[in-house]
């Protein structure tokens, strides 16, 4: 299983100019099988997201669709979404054969404002593509190890975020933990650039269930990949199986 962490800087409000520099960032692909990028990838943060909030069949879902298609791959990346009269944070998982699943943020980040103008979602999602077991879900839930935690469900857990320079040191040392404690690939993905909340240093890594740091990025827009060895997890697992240990929900 192939990842590509596709860290760009989106063009706050111009989804148009932000997904045509994906374009040539992402090219003809790394022959990955999973395409992630960041946390509102396209439309850069908003705490009012009413000036750029999209539909399901909008602008940017129609693009990761195309994407998924032409690169034979799965795109994952969150925007906001208005589905039945409410706002979400909603990671999509579009697949290359054209059906998507998705996953509403659940932790709001308060500190900001966000709860005010989206609303929760309450599901935890996981999906598999491609054999790969994924745990979906987005920047503040990094936060929050219960719901982050493994029930023996899931071999991945994806975090696309916007994470700025100051807390930059929770979020390398939140990232790696979750790995080690759930005994996953655990993949986050964050900005680069600038925006009125702050400067974005990248750091997007995949970090493996030892600990380990298999990629990391500096703070440039750029895609890296890498290969998930899912061997070694599954011998990890059996050799030592902490998951058959852990406390009940």
């Amino acid at each position: 299983m192939k990842i590509a962490l596709v860290q760009n800087e989106p063009v706050q409000g111009d989804p148009g100019s932000s997904l045509a520099d994906l374009d040539r960032l992402i090219g003809q692909g790394c022959g990955a099988d999973i395409y992630v990028l960041p946390e509102m990838f396209a439309t850069g943060q908003y705490i009012d997201p009413s000036s750029v909030v999209q539909t399901m069949d909008g602008q940017i879902v129609d693009w990761m669709v195309q994407k998924a298609s032409f690169l034979n791959a799965a795109v994952c990346g969150s925007l906001p979404v208005k589905d039945n009269g409410s706002t979400y944070n909603r990671l999509i998982f579009a697949k290359p054969d054209g059906t998507i699943e998705y996953y509403n943020k659940h932790h709001l980040f308060s500190y900001s404002g966000e709860a005010e103008n989206y609303t929760p979602g309450n599901d935890r999602v996981v999906i598999e593509f491609r054999g790969l077991r994924i745990l979906l879900l987005i920047c503040y839930d990094l936060r929050f190890p219960i719901f982050s935690r493994n029930r023996d469900d899931y071999d991945a857990v994806f975090y696309p975020a916007n994470w700025p320079e100051k807390r930059i040191f929770a979020w390398d040392t939140l990232l790696r933990a979750r790995a080690i404690e759930n005994q996953c690939f655990a993949i986050g993905v964050n900005r680069s650039g600038a925006d009125d909340f702050g400067f974005y240093p990248g750091h997007s890594a995949i970090i493996t269930p030892y600990g380990e740091t298999l990629i990391q990025t500096d703070a440039e827009p750029q895609m890296l990949c890498a290969e998930l060895d899912m061997e070694q997890l599954a011998r990890f697992r059996a050799k030592f199986p902490v998951l058959q240990d852990a406390d009940p929900q």
